[in-house]
């Protein structure tokens, strides 16, 4: 776990991006509650999380830490963790700090906030997305392993898209909302980013509580293969150059996968992702903290980003008739997104139509963010459960996708989800171990630990002469020895851009394990042996490490 924590902070200077960031804890600190858990464990203690290292959106408490929202005037110092803190804590999580977001959870861009634009994990002119923006980039770039956001409008899903992880926005009211910063308190949701869906999937399992409310009935499932529906193209609307070939790919995986594909009238739901923020729904921004803004407004407004400030001033003055009408014509379009949901197991999306740059949004800041919402506004306005999910590149820039369903499908939607994230799995020996420097390359693709075993007795481990230390396995059929193995499983395209990457002497090719199967895994050219140690009895390069 020490080591784990001490590749972090590494991976903080190394990646210098400070505005991720609103407060980091102290590296001793983290340190010390690493070992901590560790006795726990060595005790038999079960912490199914144990060593996972997490972030928390800025408006989420955490104990310790000043909750800001991302506004310093408004800061608070909470004396518990969130539910969906505390509760990931209890499994054995680690919190790294609180992250930067658009203030107060008002937009989808990650630019909204005193602290600094949150730039993309993968291109730093572009934006990484809000207001979860914090959160998804210290996943996306092997920081953390986990973190969580909100998502009222779309803030768990349109990061996770730009910045190639998953993104978990559950069915309202299994995450407690306790502990949260509202942005519109009968909507909020509390969400989970993590490099791979298993992950999400395993967090999001302790950070859950009993339904808030009587289960719905569920359509029954008919007999036979998942049915997705997938609007026509036309009702998609203007989408980025080469976007809608990428969909139409994701809609292929599925096709291949197995699924049965449905047309589906999108219309009831990108006209109700317009009332969000163009109706009067946007009145219960102002309900949550109109009152801070005005004030803070009328002593000079210093530290409120002004888009965001006028925002919520503005949604003081809208009359209550205009809320009871948009009320009614929201229940009309509900019934009929009901109705065309009703034949699916779920709706596949574009997560974004788009990914602007950050000049693009400096220079219409209200336009651009309209527009990243087409797709995810109406969710959490009508209800519905969410999953957001890599669906390869354009133009070398992650595109997503999201699988939308009824309240309730969760675990439905991550089974269809999962069709659309091929894996592979890849045998490590020496510096991609847990712990050691390399990891956290695996880590940054989405990898996640399958399993620790040994391989075949037919091979000799080697110390390279190398930067970083590393060891060189060679096949050598009789003579060899079992050598300690990890097996790692990661998106197929994540071991694509590692070979694309590897530095000689080191090559890729079929490892074989205890068991007698063959997995991918790092092999080592024979010239470079040539004064390196033998070092096979150690049974491991760590054994060998930790000797040294």
């Amino acid at each position: 776990m020490l080591s784990r924590v001490r590749a972090a902070y590494a991976r903080i200077e190394a990646v210098d991006r400070p505005e991720i960031w609103i407060d980091l804890r102290p590296q001793d600190e983290i340190e010390a509650e690493a070992h901590a858990l560790a006795a726990r464990v060595a005790a038999g203690e079960h912490l199914p999380l144990a060593g996972r290292l997490l972030a928390a959106k800025g408006n989420i408490d955490v104990a310790g830490l000043p909750t800001t929202a991302g506004c310093p005037a408004y800061a608070y110092h909470p004396e518990a963790d969130a539910p969906a803190v505390a509760r990931l804590r209890a499994a054995g999580a680690i919190v790294l700090g609180t992250t930067n977001l658009d203030q107060f959870a008002t937009g989808l861009v990650g630019t909204r906030s005193p602290h600094g634009a949150v730039r993309n994990a993968h291109d730093p002119a572009r934006i990484s997305g809000g207001s979860s923006s914090g959160s998804a980039v210290a996943v996306a770039l092997g920081i953390v392993d986990l973190a969580l956001g909100t998502d009222t409008a779309g803030s768990g899903r349109v990061p996770a898209a730009f910045n190639g992880i998953v993104g978990l926005k559950p069915t309202r009211g299994l995450v407690p909302t306790a502990g949260v910063v509202p942005a519109c308190a009968s909507i909020d949701c509390v969400t989970v980013f993590a490099r791979t869906l298993p992950e999400a999937e395993q967090a999001l399992s302790f950070m859950t509580s009993p339904p808030d409310r009587d289960l719905p009935p569920l359509p029954q499932r008919k007999p036979g293969p998942w049915r997705v529906a997938v609007p026509p193209r036309d009702q998609l609307g203007e989408l980025d150059e080469g976007w809608a070939e990428a969909y139409e790919a994701a809609v292929e995986q599925l096709i291949t996968a197995g699924a049965s594909i449905h047309p589906i009238d999108l219309a009831p739901f990108t006209e109700a992702a317009a009332m969000l923020y163009e109706g009067a729904f946007v009145a219960e921004r102002y309900t949550a903290v109109g009152s801070f803004v005005d004030k803070l407004t009328s002593e000079g407004g210093a530290g409120l980003d002004p888009t965001v400030a006028g925002i919520i001033s503005h949604a003081r003055d809208i009359p209550a008739h205009q809320l009871y009408a948009d009320q009614d014509r929201l229940a009309a379009l509900r019934a009929r997104a009901e109705a065309e949901l009703a034949d699916a197991d779920a709706l596949l999306l574009p997560t974004t139509p788009g990914h602007p740059t950050l000049a693009e949004v400096a220079a219409d800041p209200l336009g651009a963010n309209a527009r990243l919402g087409r797709f995810t506004n109406s969710t959490n306005l009508f209800d519905l459960a969410a999953v957001a999910v890599p669906a390869g590149e354009v133009t070398g820039l992650p595109f997503g996708v999201m699988l939308i369903g009824p309240a309730f499908t969760d675990e439905r939607l991550t089974r269809i989800a999962a069709l659309l994230q091929p894996e592979t799995r890849l045998a490590v020996v020496g510096a991609h171990l847990s712990g050691q420097p390399l990891n956290p390359q695996l880590l940054a693709l989405g990898a996640r630990l399958d399993r620790t075993t040994t391989t075949a007795p037919v091979y000799r481990l080697h110390a390279l002469h190398t930067n970083p230390p590393k060891p060189g396995l060679v096949h050598v059929g009789e003579g060899g020895a079992a050598v300690e193995a990890e097996v790692w499983r990661l998106p197929a395209e994540g071991l694509g851009r590692l070979l694309a990457a590897l530095p000689r002497p080191m090559t890729l090719g079929s490892v074989q394990l205890a068991d007698g199967s063959t997995v991918p895994g790092f092999l080592c050219e024979p010239s470079a042996l040539k004064d390196a140690e033998d070092i096979t009895s150690y049974g491991s390069w760590r054994s060998y490490v930790n000797a040294e």
